[in-house]
């Protein structure tokens, strides 16, 4: 059952990756590239499974918080143009 399970998100992985590149929109692209993570994620899981190594897990928890951060910031970067507020010149740092 888990085999298959890896074989679908195999799948999964090649049809997002190619929504990647065809994708007509940087959104488009954002979401497969989303789903690629997701995916990996998936991946890592059902893989420490199959060789008995729950480590993976530990391992793609982290992956899909990075996964998270990352679409974050790049919708944020793509709606105002950059990733945060500069300041004002001689204001202290807190």
């Amino acid at each position: 059952m888990f085999i298959a399970a890896a074989a679908a998100l195999l799948v999964t992985l090649v049809l997002a990756l190619t929504r990647a590149i065809l994708g007509p929109t940087v959104f488009d692209r954002l979401q497969a590239a989303n789903t690629v993570g997701t995916a990996a994620m998936l991946m890592l899981a059902v893989l420490g499974f199959l060789t008995g190594r729950p480590e993976f897990l530990d391992l793609a928890l982290v992956y899909g918080l990075l996964n998270i951060v990352g679409t974050i910031a790049v919708l944020k970067f793509f709606r105002y143009g950059d990733l945060g507020e500069p300041g004002e010149q001689g204001e202290p740092h807190a």
